[in-house]
């Protein structure tokens, strides 16, 4: 989706004053044009009315566009330039249902989303593209084609220094994993990332991970939804803020009218046994599990804190206690 808006033309002001060498005050008696008037490029502004017309000055304009102000006090003339038309990308398709006056607008859709866990990269958009074939396969340079070209990425496990570079080299929209390394992300971007939000960084495509720093195999869900949606449009933002209000990476896939199909969904009433869920603070972080018991005492943790727990199965079958604070639960079809 497309809109337009205007911006106002640049301003360019003209010191008839000086150039006519006459008092501020007096420069409206040498106007042609007045104040609110449009007036052509190279056309005579104003122009001094000599006895001998060998010394007759005309003070032409710079610029097509109109006369703004004109100042008594300063001898300057305002000439503004036409307004300038700007196309703004909505970043998804969608019904405007409400409009911000002196903002924007507020776009409605509906579609598939996928939260990841972190990102860097701001809002675009691109064709999905499968570049491999399982949640646990690591995205490698020879996944990234030149045919990728404009395209969202996804890839599985992990993502190394060379393949972000083969990716930059081809010019792809986004990338999707499971995770990276720390230091390949700080030789991406030539610097450590503070606690402020991501969003503005400027290298060549969108990133955003699912489960966190390392080799994590992407969530099956996630991968599985993406899959379904190969081929089609989607909006992703590695916009992420972890403290003073969370702000997530996201994955947007708007649904055609066809493709929607009206569906109920059950309120959830609390984490129940046998939910997945993902693990959001270390030594854990990125784990993927389900629920397997949910105890309703209070356990003191390693910072002698008493918290509520539950016990988590992970996929190599162990079983750990982590605080119900530190889990999220992974929702989807």
């Amino acid at each position: 989706m497309v809109a337009q808006a205007e911006l106002p033309g640049k301003v360019f002001p003209v010191n008839l004053a000086n150039q006519l060498s006459v008092a501020p005050g007096e420069i409206k008696d040498y106007l042609i044009k007045k104040a609110g008037e449009a007036v052509a490029k190279d056309e005579i502004l104003a122009e001094n009315k000599p006895l001998i017309k060998w010394f007759k000055t005309e003070i032409r304009s710079p610029v097509a566009g109109t006369i703004e102000s004109v100042s008594s006090v300063t001898g300057q003339v305002l000439l503004r330039e036409p307004p300038r038309v700007l196309q703004l990308l909505a970043y998804v398709n969608g019904a405007i249902v409400e409009t911000i006056p002196q903002q924007g607008v507020v776009v409605e859709t509906t579609c598939s989303l996928v939260q990841g866990i972190f990102g860097i990269g701001g809002e675009t958009s691109g064709e999905i593209v499968m570049a491999v074939k399982a949640p646990d396969e690591p995205l490698t340079p020879s996944h990234i084609t030149p045919a990728m070209k404009g395209k969202v990425v996804i890839g599985g496990s992990f993502l190394s220094a060379d393949a972000m570079k083969q990716a930059k080299a081809v010019g792809v929209a986004g990338l999707v994993v499971g995770g990276i390394h720390d230091e390949d992300l700080r030789a991406l971007l030539g610097y450590d990332l503070g606690v402020a939000i991501t969003g503005t960084e400027q290298v060549g495509f969108t990133l955003i991970l699912t489960e966190g720093f390392g080799t994590i195999p992407m969530a099956a869900k996630t991968f599985k939804l993406l899959s379904a949606h190969a081929g089609q449009k989607a909006s992703i933002s590695g916009a992420t803020q972890i403290r003073a209000g969370v702000i997530r990476p996201e994955i947007i896939v708007p649904q055609a009218e066809a493709q929607t199909t009206k569906a109920t969904q059950s309120q959830r009433e609390g984490i129940c046994c046998g939910d997945p869920v993902r693990i959001i603070r270390d030594p854990l972080f990125g784990r993927i599990g389900d629920v397997s018991a949910l105890p309703t005492e209070l356990i003191k943790i390693p910072t002698e804190s008493e918290v509520r727990v539950l016990e988590v199965t992970l996929s190599d079958g162990s079983r750990v206690v982590v605080p119900r604070t530190n889990i999220e639960v992974i929702e989807g079809a």
